[in-house]
């Protein structure tokens, strides 16, 4: 059984969650402005189904999944698996826009765990992966420094990426702040088994297959008029 969580690790990992951690992540849709744009999404009830296919189909067999692999080599010093890690995220982004996400965010990830001052020769590694650190790899370096169990690090993970897309839904349908809460409620609720699972996924069990959401994305790349970055 894992220790109680200390009240700084805590409130590190709500540090990481929150959309204020200055990487970026409010400006992006990961596709659902697109999906906004074909008429896939239109409503509350869509938003709320299409948040919550991609947790189950991309996130918790993608991201949470090398959040996760990634979480463990970084505690153990295995950098040769941290960059196969790395490679894995790039070499599986569907679009260009998907992989500029994802390296610049990760990115700036490594730039304000440098500039955070406490020193960890672990994110002069992470800055230095080609071609870039990507997201979920940076992650798990910073929820590594918080000494925080494995489930806490997903859930936060988890946590951020829906309050985010849920905001970009808010912008993006658009949906008033009480229809965005219950879809955020929807996702806070299959969170913890998607990270169960996660966890416990096998490299030979990830997988990024999501076709629609891979056409989208590479058509909101020419889409002529945009909120988000992706």
């Amino acid at each position: 059984m894992d220790a109680p969580l200390s009240a700084s690790a805590l409130l590190l990992l709500m540090q990481l969650a929150s959309p204020a951690l200055p990487v970026g992540g409010f400006s992006y849709s990961e596709g659902l402005e697109s999906a906004v744009e074909s008429g896939h999404v239109c409503n509350e009830v869509e938003a709320g189904d299409w948040l919550l296919d991609q947790l189950q189909l991309s996130l918790e067999r993608a991201d949470l999944a090398v959040v996760a692999a990634a979480w463990r080599a970084w505690q153990d010093g295995d950098e040769q698996r941290v960059r196969r890690l790395n490679d894995w995220v790039a070499d599986t982004r569907e679009s260009a826009e998907m992989r500029q996400q994802t390296q610049q965010m990760g990115r700036s990830l490594a730039g304000w765990l440098k500039n955070r001052g406490a020193p960890d020769a672990r994110v002069a590694v992470l800055a230095k992966l080609p071609p870039a650190p990507t997201w979920p790899v940076a992650f798990a370096l910073a929820a590594a420094q918080c000494n925080a169990p494995l489930r806490d690090v997903l859930l936060s993970f988890g946590f951020g990426w829906a309050e985010n897309m849920v905001q970009a839904a808010m912008r993006a349908v658009p949906l008033g702040q009480s229809a965005a809460q219950r879809m955020l409620a929807r996702l806070i609720e299959s969170l913890p088994t998607a990270v169960q699972r996660a966890a416990a996924l096998d490299d030979d069990q990830r997988q990024a297959f999501t076709p629609m959401l891979a056409i989208l994305s590479a058509q909101h790349e020419t889409q002529y008029s945009r909120l988000f970055r992706s």
